[in-house]
């Protein structure tokens, strides 16, 4: 089976909503799964993924709805730091300014100081979010409301360039921004969804090597961001992107430097049941060709979930005395799920085909989190 990273390297973007063979309807299901509106008051509970190609529009109206709420509350002002020459001293005297210039002999001076303003970063992100959004929605409508109230925040005086989302990554929300948070949450997906559909646009994602990229890391977020909001009301609970130590009996001095850490993608317990699953996602294919045969499971990947189950037996944790692993890859058109017990630990090997529908999708992910039928059966 050739890997996914390879045919979405080999691919170019179609015109017709595919990137590579995956269709762009799928991207945005995977974006939806992983973004922060999918955990939000209850967004993944209302069946945005059951109308994929409408999933712009319903975001642009949440994402719409939650600005007009914040105007009707006012947009949240932010500090700026500024320099200035005014006619009173405000804030600190930059001195060397001043006397540079002899602004006090005309009654002035340089100052620097804090201001409040509405032009901040987030505000200036959503309004980017809402112009970018309204170039790729269906209904004339909601393009013409999103459009309407960027303008209407830029008149405000939302006017500055769009913050990265590097710059984004540091904004801190306290527990009076519940608001702005959702709203945030709404403009990082808007802008999200836009990034595959502008092929003639600045949002191109260069071929090869970004949008191989890309994909793995929206694939690795999308199954923890489906898991936690679609099991979570059942009894588990999902930890995206933990670690577990290794039981170290013994080390000399400089091991710490050297010895990995082992990094889980996601992991699911559910304690009443006494069931823990750890799940660590590739983008790569499930199998390669091997020495004596024409298939074979990457033997890498199987140590790597090996070492993550047995590693943690007997350290006083009765989920993980018993714990099973899923090795879980995406596909183009195919499907494996095969399953094999070592020392008491279930290891699954499954796919997810991104070519199906957003039902198969959905419900290729739930099966996985459920024991094996064939084990069970023991077919």
């Amino acid at each position: 089976m050739a890997a996914v990273a390879e045919q979405v390297e080999s691919a170019s973007m179609s015109a017709e909503g595919f990137i590579g063979r995956i269709p762009v309807r799928n991207l945005w299901l995977l974006m939806l799964y992983a973004s922060d509106l999918f955990r939000t008051r209850g967004i993944g509970k209302i069946g945005l993924e059951d109308n994929p190609d409408d999933l712009p529009d319903l975001v642009a109206e949440i994402l719409a709805h939650a600005v007009e709420v914040r105007q009707r509350r006012r947009l949240s002002l932010g500090y700026r730091s500024r320099n200035a020459v005014i006619n009173r001293v405000r804030g600190r005297i930059d001195v060397l300014t001043t006397e540079r210039h002899q602004l006090m002999d005309r009654g002035l001076v340089a100052c620097r100081f804090d201001e409040l303003t509405i032009d901040t970063p987030r505000n200036r992100f959503v309004r980017a979010a809402l112009e970018s959004i309204s170039r790729i929605v269906q209904r004339k409508d909601v393009a013409h409301r999103c459009r309407a109230l960027a303008g209407g925040m830029k008149a405000m005086g939302v006017s500055g360039d769009a913050p990265t989302r590097a710059q984004m990554g540091t904004d801190r929300f306290d527990r009076n921004d519940a608001d702005d948070r959702f709203m945030v949450a709404g403009a990082k997906l808007a802008f999200d969804l836009a990034l595959p559909t502008e092929a003639s646009g600045a949002n191109l994602l260069s071929l090869p090597d970004r949008e191989a990229t890309w994909v793995r890391r929206l694939f690795e977020r999308a199954v923890g961001g489906f898991y936690e909001v679609l099991l979570s009301p059942q009894g588990w609970r999902v930890l995206c992107g933990g670690t577990m130590g290794w039981q170290i009996e013994q080390k000399t001095a400089g091991i710490d430097k050297i010895l990995p850490t082992m990094r889980t993608d996601v992991v699911l317990d559910h304690p009443s049941t006494g069931q823990r699953i750890v799940i660590d996602t590739k983008f790569t294919s499930i199998v390669a060709s091997g020495w004596y045969r024409e298939e074979t499971l990457r033997s890498g990947y199987v140590y790597q979930i090996y070492a993550y189950l047995r590693s943690q037996v007997g350290c006083g944790d009765a989920l993980a005395d018993h714990a099973s692993g899923l090795l879980l890859h995406p596909a183009i058109g195919q499907m494996v799920d095969e399953t094999v017990l070592i020392q008491g630990h279930a290891i699954r090997f499954a796919t997810v085909d991104l070519t199906a529908s957003p039902a198969d999708i959905r419900a290729q992910l739930l099966r996985l989190c459920v024991p094996d039928h064939a084990m069970n059966t023991g077919a």
